[in-house]
């Protein structure tokens, strides 16, 4: 990380972890006799690329109309050579093309003869080869289309070419219905399955392309007709014609298949319970490509249909389903069959869930729908709030939307062993524990964090659920919109939770991360399954939330956003758009005859965001646009443009929303009038708009001053966002460092949570890179530095309970600040309340530290090694997680090298540290300069375990990545780190979050360079 850039704010849902790299796909020929010739385990075909099952014989079509990827056999039997192995042919192939020579001689007779003799036998081998059965015969997928003779076809393992060389599903045959069976066992870990998929044929075809991945194929049946047939327990029969546009199949698939051991498909976890005991469960995560690991399926987002689930479990378990429980049924083996409702509702398959477990609900009936809790037993104490939030929510989205949620139940479970932060499935919403339970005596600000959740996870059954996306690339449209309404809803269902500062603080890192050259479009092109996984990040949640803020800001009237996406909901309800579709939603409904597209998509097509510059003569200002970009690279200086709503307020009227004038700047600049008298401009009124603004010398001068003068002629929106740009800005090097200083110099003045928050965090980047680079005198003059200026807050600060969010969020910032530069006050305080609490438990009774202030009391106590022992025994004996949470960042924060390297290893391990807690640890054991070159060694060494743990380019594999790099700013960490991951070829040299490394390190780099000699002369 640059020496600003920080580590984002948690997402509400942190990130879908997925693997697609563990097997490969089923291939299943049911063109021979399906009696004779039953479709065993060993005949079953991979193919690594694309994860799919192939049903062969039954025909598929083009991947769009404009380009097919189908060909007959006999097209392409001069190609059977001509794949993904001809790097490895030799020169002298008889399949390798020769150029042709530049002049011919007539051939002697002798010559003529030998070559008519061997064209013979050519073409007599090739009439053998061709009736071979199975054999060189291909079996592709093709239409009566034509297509380019230079289509490339993968191989499947077994040597054989894979008949379909897209990444995407072809579109020839869509999915109506699935009926899945599934009978885990939690013995051995296993399961088996069928699932009975009713399809439409939407273009004549011979073959159905589908996602598989892991499942053992054991059965198929197949049959067709015009109508909708239902199958028969049988191995698919041959279908000797093409299925012709209009028909209807059903497809029948036994499999059976391992629980995974990661976090994705159907997996299974553990915990345990008051008694010690272990408890196994199973869960799903299948967003964004794994429910093809639990059945095979149609497994892309534009792929809905209906779904009806039967789960057989022993008597000792409960099940639950996206849908109701229809009836139960004890089979004569003992176990009970449950058999769900058929989904009300078209889903994509991501969407789907089902969980084994013994969880203990609680329940409330809101409006026509049953919302309920799932917990362990032992934590159902922990689910009241959980099931209060949800209920108004979902009411208040209800009433907002103007479209009732359309199931009959809403189900929110907390999942002992849970990658992600939580999972919008339709119906069934997984959690994190800690992100849905909550204590009776839980803190405001751990209140406000499930909530966030919750209202984020809620939002997603519209946007997402109801509506969405038709690919990956448009991801935003469901997390963007879900991280928008998330804070939206809750500053109007619950206002005392103050979740404009967390909005505000996530809408500065989103520009920090979209100001490097390593970012991406909000749409942007998804080819990989690692790009699909690399699309959860901070531009697709936070970015997109922040565009959506800037839209509806700059809408007159505060109906008109809202219209318009009811208008949106409306138009798409049930099915799959893209960004597009957004847009003209919107501007149908628009009273100013707005045109939406036009406006917005520069914001989603283009990576980065604009950098105005303000400059004023008299009484004219003119505004200039350019795109803020970090990276020094001369080449990659773009010409972008940006329709920019540019909000400003001055000297005169700066605080009320009457205040803000508006100018649209869509050219390189555009020129506004001023009175003269006017001293100052602000623009980015409460930073509402994505975008950084540079004042000029004499523009920050102004603003300095009358922050000097007094501290509340801006909004503390405002002033958050002056510091956030000005060192933004001094990383771009258009300010001196002198000028942030100077800037900060009003800060004894401040008293609102998010411009010290602000300030805190960037001079804790920059305290932090010195420290790495072993820049004592500096350290040390630094630590002065943040002290003098904040030490009269600090002091104000108590350690007792405290009811107000925001105080909160102000009180654990500073003292943690405080505590971490060793402080002494603050340093005895906090050893003291960790004491009181040891002793407490020791004599069995009752004592809590206030929520917001156990992260900084846990780290303090964390530096001794008698209270680290001390801490790890509590925390391997907790049981309310948001607090064993905080104690395991405690305990990563020691200084002590042994216990870095046993801590990091106990994490990959998963025993007593849970494997998905890693990232946390790795990112808090950076934050010490002990451990940050430790976590880069346990990286390079432990690499091929964490991806097998974390699917490449998952947000889990960003994160520690991000972790490990950021504070490096020499050539020869550099070095190492390029290194090191471009030897990983297909194991990650190609993320995105490889190169965001990189251009850190360069940046930190030249900021180091740049500024070392004014911090030893201004400090």
């Amino acid at each position: 990380m640059n020496p600003f850039y920080v580590k984002r704010a948690n997402l509400p849902r942190n990130m879908i972890e997925n693997s697609m790299f563990e097997e490969e796909p089923d291939v299943v020929d049911l063109a021979k006799d399906s009696t004779a010739f039953p479709v065993y385990p060993y005949e079953v075909v991979y193919e690594p690329r694309s994860s799919r099952l192939l049903v062969r014989g039954l025909g598929e079509n083009d991947m769009d109309e404009d380009e097919e990827d189908c060909e007959s056999s006999a097209r392409l039997l001069g190609m059977s050579f001509m794949n993904r192995s001809s790097a490895h042919r030799s020169n002298s192939s008889p399949y390798t093309r020769q150029a042709p020579p530049r002049s011919c001689s007539r051939p002697s007779a002798r010559t003529m003869v030998v070559c008519v003799l061997f064209l013979v036998i050519v073409a007599s081998m090739t009439m053998v080869l061709y009736f071979l059965p199975g054999y060189f015969l291909l079996f592709v997928c093709h239409t009566n289309k034509t297509t380019p003779i230079e289509t490339v076809y993968p191989i499947s393992t077994n040597g054989k070419l894979f008949p379909w060389a897209q990444f995407r599903l072809p579109q020839s045959i869509h999915p109506l219905s699935y009926d899945l069976t599934l009978t885990p066992n939690l013995d051995d870990m296993t399961f088996t399955g069928r699932t009975v998929i009713n399809m439409s044929v939407h273009h004549n075809t011979n073959c159905i392309v589908l996602h598989g991945a892991n499942l053992n194929i054991t059965k198929a049946t197949f049959k067709v007709g015009l109508e909708g047939y239902k199958p028969r327990q049988q191995i698919a029969v041959k279908v000797s014609d093409d299925l012709k546009t209009g028909q209807y199949c059903v497809l029948t698939l036994h499999y059976s298949a391992n629980l995974s051991h990661t976090y994705d498909g159907f997996y299974n976890s553990s915990y345990t319970d008051k008694d010690g005991k272990k408890r196994v469960l199973a869960a799903t995560q299948f967003e964004p490509l794994s429910a093809r690991k639990a059945f095979p399926c149609f497994d892309e987002p534009a792929f809905k249909a209906t779904f009806q689930i039967q789960i057989i479990r022993k008597p000792n378990y409960m099940t639950l389903s996206n849908m109701p429980k229809a009836k139960s049924t004890t089979l004569t083996s003992g176990l009970v069959q449950d058999e769900f409702e058929k989904t009300s509702v078209k889903m994509s398959t991501y969407l789907v869930a089902f969980i084994v477990a013994d969880f203990t609900p609680i329940s409330k009936n809101v409006s026509k729908t049953l919302v309920s809790v799932y917990s362990v037993p032992e934590k159902k104490e922990h689910t009241d709030y959980a099931l209060s939030t949800a209920s108004k929510l979902l009411e208040f989205y209800n009433n907002f939307f103007e479209i009732d949620y359309p199931l009959k139940k809403l189900d929110l479970v907390a999942i002992p062993d849970f990658l992600a932060g939580a999972m919008e499935n339709w119906g069934l919403i997984t959690f994190r524990e800690t992100s849905l339970l909550v204590g009776k005596q839980s803190s405001p600000l751990e209140k406000q964090v499930v909530a966030s959740v919750i209202a984020h996870e809620l939002a997603h059954q519209w946007f997402g659920n109801l509506v969405t996306m038709s690919w990956w690339n448009d991801l935003w449209l469901n997390e963007g919109f879900a991280t928008y309404m998330q804070y939206m809803s809750l500053q109007t269902v619950f206002p005392k939770l103050d979740i404009g500062n967390l909005f505000l603080a996530v809408r500065f890192r989103a520009l920090d991360k979209d100001a490097l050259n390593s970012s991406h479009a909000v749409s942007t092109e998804v080819n990989t399954p690692e790009q699909v996984e690399e699309m959860f990040d901070s531009v697709s949640y936070e970015k997109g939330a922040s565009i959506l803020l800037m839209l509806n800001a700059c809408l007159l009237g505060e109906q008109q956003f809202r219209k318009g996406i009811i208008q949106y909901l409306d138009q798409f309800n049930e099915s799959n758009t893209d960004t597009d579709g957004l847009w003209n939603s919107l501007t149908q409904v628009s009273t100013q005859h707005l045109n939406v597209s036009e406006m917005m998509n520069s914001w989603t097509s283009q990576k980065g965001f604009p950098l105005v510059t303000v400059s004023r003569k008299g009484d004219q200002v003119t505004l200039t646009q350019e795109h803020f970009l970090l990276t020094s690279d001369n080449t990659t200086h773009t010409s972008s443009l940006w329709n920019i709503p540019v909000t400003y307020v001055n000297d005169s009227c700066s605080l009320a929303p009457e205040c803000r004038q508006v100018f649209t700047l869509k050219t390189k600049s555009g020129t506004l009038k001023l009175p003269e008298s006017v001293k100052w401009l602000k623009l980015n009124y409460r930073n509402t708009g994505f975008y950084i603004v540079h004042y000029g010398d004499e523009g920050w001068d102004a603003l300095t001053a009358a922050l000097h003068s007094n501290v509340s002629v801006l909004t503390h929106e405002d002033r958050a966002s002056l510091i956030h740009n000005i060192f933004a800005l001094s990383r771009l090097g258009r300010v001196s460092f002198h000028q942030v200083l100077s800037l900060l110099n009003y800060m004894s003045n401040e008293t609102e949570t998010s411009p010290v928050t602000e300030a805190l965090l960037q001079l804790s980047n920059i305290y932090r890179l010195l420290d790495k680079r072993q820049e004592h005198g500096l350290v040390s003059r630094m630590k002065d530095y943040i002290l003098d200026h904040f030490r009269s807050l600090m002091d104000k600060q108590t350690w007792e309970e405290e009811e107000s969010v925001s105080k909160q969020e102000l009180r654990s910032a500073l003292l943690e600040m405080a505590c971490s530069l060793n402080e002494e006050n603050c340093t005895q305080k906090a050893k003291a309340l960790f004491k009181d609490l040891y002793m407490c438990s020791s004599c069995m009774y009752t004592c809590r530290i206030p929520g917001d202030l156990q992260r900084v009391v846990f780290t303090v106590a964390a530096q001794s090694d008698e209270d680290w022992d001390t801490l790890l025994h509590m925390y391997a004996h907790a049981t309310y997680d948001a607090e064993k949470r905080k104690m395991l960042q405690g305990l990563a924060s020691t200084q002590n090298a042994r216990r870095l390297v046993w801590i990091l290893k106990a994490g990959l391990n998963g025993d007593l540290i849970q494997t998905q807690e890693l990232p946390l640890v790795i990112s808090r054991v950076c934050n010490g300069f002990t451990g940050y070159l430790f976590v880069w060694d346990f990286i390079q060494e432990n690499w091929d375990q964490l991806i097998e743990k974390f699917p490449v380019g998952s947000f889990a594999i960003q994160t520690i990545i991000k972790s490990a790099t950021s504070q490096f700013s020499t050539q020869a960490h550099l070095d190492q780190v390029q290194g090191f991951f471009s030897g990983l070829k297909e194991r990650g040299s190609q993320m995105r979050s490889v190169q965001e490394a990189l251009e850190t390190i360069r940046l930190n780099r030249r900021w180091m360079d740049q500024n070392l000699s004014t911090l030893r002369k201004w400090l």
